[in-house]
């Protein structure tokens, strides 16, 4: 398994950036986190919007979002991150 710095693919002109930048599905834990809106609980069913995942996948574990658990102070990422997740919700 190659883990080492390649460009998002589809975005050559980009710098190459490490794994750890990456969303790829060869990191070395293929543990995700993502965030999602809760819509219903019907028994141990969850129901939920937003989530980045594939149907089917297995979910670990629920957190609730608490804004004082998010990042301190101002979120910095390149601008060739921003261009990439423009209009992906």
């Amino acid at each position: 398994m190659d883990l080492g710095a390649r460009r998002v693919p589809g975005h050559e002109d980009e710098p190459t950036v490490g794994i750890f930048a990456q969303r790829s599905r060869r990191r070395p834990n293929r543990l995700g986190v993502s965030r999602c809106r809760l819509i219903a609980v019907d028994g141990l069913d969850v129901h939920v919007t937003g989530l980045d995942a594939v149907t089917g996948t297995p979910v670990l574990d629920i957190k609730p979002w608490v804004q004082e658990f998010g990042p301190l102070g101002d979120v910095r990422q390149p601008e060739w991150a921003s261009e990439l997740m423009r209009g992906y919700y």
